[in-house]
Parts: structure tokens; C-alpha cells; sequence
């Protein structure tokens, strides 16, 4: 990163923000033209290579995406499903090819066929209706199954504004100090798939002294597979919200950010109406809350970039650079958005910090495990009976997830991805024997990460999925480092070329490059993508034994 590119970002603030206007001016033809890229270099005191260098790098502002009109999904859950094909087809009866772009995922998994128009979502039996939507912007709600094993917790029902927000003269009157202490009770670790304490995060940013600091809600949910954070932001806005306001207080940080996927217009627009409603009741702002403590909000919705859940990357986006990930240390709680400390953590973290203030740190912390503690939400996609979102209890047994909740299989599945792309492929002969918590998925081999579920049918390549994984890693790759820039394409390259019956696979090599990807890569997007397949190559060696020699 260049220290001095955040100083120049951060001269403006949030209100003023570089990001927000390379967005702005993308949004009439889908990228910036020229002039603007330099006017924007000149009004922040910077290169005209920074404001291309950003600009090009994102899916809604690359000179590619000129012109584009509809977009269809090719997250993993889709794919499996085979639905997009059908999907592309409709949609050229409609657009020019030219104006079909990509989108990685929608948070459809629920039921396939997802695709994109004109700021609004459709899936399932919405491509049909084709017409209607192109001509009379027709939007549908979209709707899936919701539940639990045990009480819930973070899908429990929402109280109303005022009895919601009542328990914040607690922790007011409590103090940092202590409110502190009650999440580190809890020993709640972060949720976005890294399994770190937010209360040694909090902590740290707390002892760091600097008059601004920031809190950021990581909404960047790129995992294709998982929609639990969609559901918490479109369904559950004020437990996000509190947990924000409450991370503030205990940091000392006034500014509260929330980076949310372009991919869920929905989730944009009904956070923005729940900070309008914190401002209309004075629950936010500037001199409120009986001078207790101010905090202030501001959204920000992301261009189409999977690296930018990684939180430096993030924390780049933002400041109008090029989302490449940052050498740690410094670590964002001492050095972060604009060179302030920061706490960077993804929503379904965040959102269950309402109920450990609610019910306090000791209660949450008697849920789960001795090491996973708490609840966690589980998503299910369309190859299951009752596809949806489900909140269990850390440590339930996966068998529960996958028979009890899920209703099992609607077809033969082989194998299943859980956590995303960087997550392990686990054959359904493990169901039996894992459970829903960090150290079950660490002990076999596996990483809970999201706790998203993509299943793989009986019918669907092995060697196909994990060409296209490394297909989804290169694309996606950051290119900061050279292990993951070159080793992903390569991965690419060699699985797509044995897949299409090209030469076979040196297995030697692949080890190697494997290797190098795993202990070389400067972050987890090329330090994770062995895992999955190297799972694949161990549980389903008799049908990948042909590409490899």
C-alpha cells in the first residue's frame, strides 16, 4: 500500500469519498471515461494511474463493462445446477451478446437461474417472465426457507425500533471498559470464516490512541453459496446496526462503514432506510444520545471484486486504490482506513453482538463448544428439500443440517463444498462424522469458513469443478503476489486443458504448485484454493486418476 495515496484519500473523509465517485461515474455507461479518471486524479492530488489502476480493476467499472445491460451468475451453486445456459439463452432473446455480462454470485442458491437487470435481482421461475421484467421493471420478493436447531439467536424476532435500541443507556452507563469485557466473555470469533476473536480485535483498537477511528462492516459476501449475510442485512438491518454502534463505543471509533456487495442492490437499499431511521428517532448523529457518544454511518457499495473480503483489500477499495492486499504488520486496528485504526468484521459476526449485550457474555459463551462458541448460520442451496438459511448451535452435528433441517438430497450428490471456494470438498460419507464448528472441519481436513453449502451432484465432473475453481481464483486473484497471479492461472490452465483431454497432469508438479500457492501467497485467496483440491484429489481419486499421470 502507499501510505501517502490513504493520507491524500483520506483528506476529503467519508462524505467526499474517491470511491464512491469512481462508482458515481461508472454508473451511465458501466466505466469511467478518461476524463473523469483524471479530473478525479486532480481533485485528490493523485496519479492518473491510481484512479485506472481502480478503476479497471472492478467488474461494474473495467472499459469491459461498457455497455452491459444484464448479467447472469456463474457462482459455484448455479453452475452445479446447470441452469445458467437456459438463463444466457432468454436473456440474448432480449439483449445483444455484447451486453450480457457476469455476475459472481447473486445469493441465489436457494434456486438457480439467477440473474441481473437494471438494479434488481430475479431468480428461479423469473427468467420466464422475461418480458415483463425487461418491459415493465417488474421486481418479485424473493423468499426461502428460515429456521433453527435450538433457540435462535440472530434470526430471533426483531422487537421494534424502540426496544431494540432501549438497552444502548446500558451500555452507555456501563462504559467501554466493561462492555468490553462482556463481549470477551462471550468468545465470539469472527464469522466470516478466519475464526478470530472480536473482542482481541476491539481491544486492540481501543488501546490504539488516535482521534479517528473506524469501525467497517464487511458486507462483501462474495462466497458463492452463501446468502446468511444477505439475510441478515435485508432482514435483520438493526442487529447489524447495534453491533456496529456498540463496537464504536467500546474502540472509540465515530464512523461506522458499511461496504456492501453490488451484487445485493436489495441489502443497499433497505440498510440505507434503517440508518435514516436511526437518524429520524436521534439515535445516531452528531450530539446525541445525551453526549454519550456520537457515530455516524455511511454505506459504500462495492464494484465486483471477490479479494475485497479480505479486509485490507477492503480497507484499499475504500480509499479509491486498487484493492490489492496490504503486508501485515501494520494490522488494520493500528493502521488501517485512511492510516487510522480500524476494525474490519463481516456481518454475521457484527449482528451477533446484540444479543451478548441483551443476554451478556456468560450466556452467549454456554452455546456451542468449548472452542466455537455461539450460533451459527448454515446455507443450503437448491440440491437440498428445504434450501434456505438455518441458525444452529456450534457443534450440532452436520448430519442434523444435511437430514434434519435440509430435508436431505432432491438427487444423488457426491460431494459438497463448505465455505466457499476456499472451503473443503467433503464427500457425503462424512456427514456422519463432522459438525458444525471450527475445530470439527480443522481436524479432517476441512474449513468451516461461511458454512456455506454448494453441493455436487453425482452426474457432475470432479475434474470440472476444480477447473473451476481455478478458474474463479485467477480471475479473482488480486495480483499482488506473484504465487497466487501466476500459480492460480497456471492451476487454470492445466486442470482445463486435462478436463478438455489435452495432455495429463504431472501430478509431481501440481504438487508443487499446490504447495507454492499454500506457503507463497500473501493472503488466503491463494494460500486456500489448494485445499479444496486437494480434498477432491484424496476423496475422489478414482475419478481424477485419468487426468493425472
Amino acid at each position: 500500500m502507499s501510505k501517502n495515496i490513504s493520507e491524500l484519500s483520506g483528506r476529503n473523509g467519508l462524505r467526499n469519498n474517491l470511491f464512491d465517485k469512481l462508482g458515481e461515474s461508472s454508473a451511465l455507461e458501466g466505466t469511467p471515461n478518461k476524463e473523469e479518471l483524471e479530473r478525479l486524479a486532480d481533485e485528490f492530488l493523485l496519479g492518473t494511474a491510481v484512479t485506472y489502476g481502480a478503476a479497471s480493476f472492478y467488474d461494474f467499472m473495467k472499459p469491459e463493462n461498457k455497455g452491459k445491460q444484464a448479467y447472469v451468475c456463474n457462482g459455484s451453486a448455479c453452475l452445479c445446477a446447470g441452469t445458467q445456459q437456459e438463463v444466457i439463452q432468454k436473456l440474448k432473446e432480449q439483449y445483444k451478446e455484447e451486453e450480457i455480462g457476469h455476475m459472481t454470485c447473486l445469493g441465489r442458491c436457494h434456486e438457480n437461474s439467477a440473474f441481473h437487470i437494471a438494479g434488481n435481482n430475479y431468480s428461479g421461475d423469473d427468467i420466464h417472465l422475461l418480458p415483463q421484467i425487461v418491459n415493465e421493471k417488474r421486481t418479485k420478493n424473493d423468499r426461502y426457507h428460515v429456521g433453527s436447531s435450538g433457540t435462535p439467536v440472530l434470526i430471533a424476532d426483531y422487537e421494534g425500533l424502540d426496544r431494540h435500541y432501549s438497552i444502548l443507556k446500558e451500555v452507555f452507563t456501563a462504559g467501554e471498559g466493561a462492555v468490553l469485557e462482556e463481549i470477551k466473555k462471550s468468545n465470539l470469533r469472527g464469522r466470516g470464516g478466519a475464526g478470530f476473536p472480536i473482542g482481541f480485535k476491539l481491544e486492540s483498537c481501543k488501546n490504539t490512541a488516535s482521534d479517528t477511528k473506524f469501525i467497517i462492516c464487511n458486507a462483501d459476501e462474495g462466497d458463492p453459496g452463501a446468502y446468511s449475510d444477505r439475510y441478515l442485512l435485508e432482514n435483520r438491518p438493526h442487529s447489524v446496526l447495534f453491533g456496529m454502534i456498540v463496537a464504536g463505543f467500546v474502540t472509540g471509533a465515530n464512523h461506522g462503514i458499511l461496504y456492501i456487495r453490488a451484487e445485493y442492490p436489495e441489502a443497499i437499499s433497505i440498510i440505507e432506510n434503517a440508518i435514516q431511521e436511526l437518524k429520524n428517532n436521534a439515535i445516531i448523529g452528531d450530539n446525541r444520545n445525551e453526549g454519550a457518544f456520537d457515530f455516524n454511518f455511511k454505506v459504500i457499495k462495492a464494484q465486483g471484486a471477490y479479494i475485497c473480503g479480505e479486509e485490507t483489500a477492503l480497507i484499499n477499495s475504500i480509499e479509491g486504490q486498487r484493492p490489492e492486499v496490504r503486508v501485515r504488520p501494520p494490522y488494520p486496528t493500528q493502521q488501517g482506513l485512511f492510516n487510522k485504526p480500524t476494525v474490519v468484521n463481516n456481518v454475521e459476526t457484527l449482528a451477533a453482538l446484540y444479543s451478548i449485550i441483551k443476554h451478556g457474555g456468560e450466556a452467549y459463551s454456554k452455546l456451542g463448544t468449548e472452542k466455537s462458541k455461539g450460533t451459527k448460520l448454515v446455507c443450503l442451496d437448491s440440491f437440498f428439500n428445504q434450501p434456505g438459511v438455518y441458525e444452529v448451535e456450534m457443534g450440532t452435528p452436520l448430519s442434523v443440517v444435511v437430514n434434519e433441517l435440509g430435508g436431505g438430497f432432491k438427487t444423488n450428490v457426491k460431494g459438497m463444498q463448505i465455505g466457499g471456494p476456499l472451503g473443503g470438498i467433503v464427500p457425503v460419507s462424512k456427514i456422519e462424522t463432522l459438525s458444525i464448528d471450527f475445530e470439527s472441519f480443522m481436524e479432517q481436513g476441512f474449513l468451516l469458513g461461511h458454512a456455506s453449502i454448494v453441493c455436487v451432484p453425482e452426474n457432475f465432473s470432479m475434474m470440472a469443478y476444480i477447473t473451476h475453481l481455478f478458474d474463479f481464483a485467477q480471475y479473482e486473484s488480486c495480483g499482488k503476489c506473484f504465487p497466487c497471479r501466476l500459480g492460480t492461472k497456471r492451476g487454470q490452465e492445466m486442470t482445463a486443458s486435462a478436463f478438455k483431454g489435452g495432455e495429463k497432469i504431472d501430478k509431481e508438479l501440481f504438487f508443487d504448485l499446490l504447495e507454492t500457492l499454500e506457503k507463497g501467497s500473501l493472503c488466503a485467496h491463494g494460500g486456500g484454493i489448494p485445499l479444496p483440491i486437494k480434498n477432491a484429489l484424496q476423496y475422489f481419486d478414482e475419478e481424477l486418476k485419468q487426468y493425472l499421470s
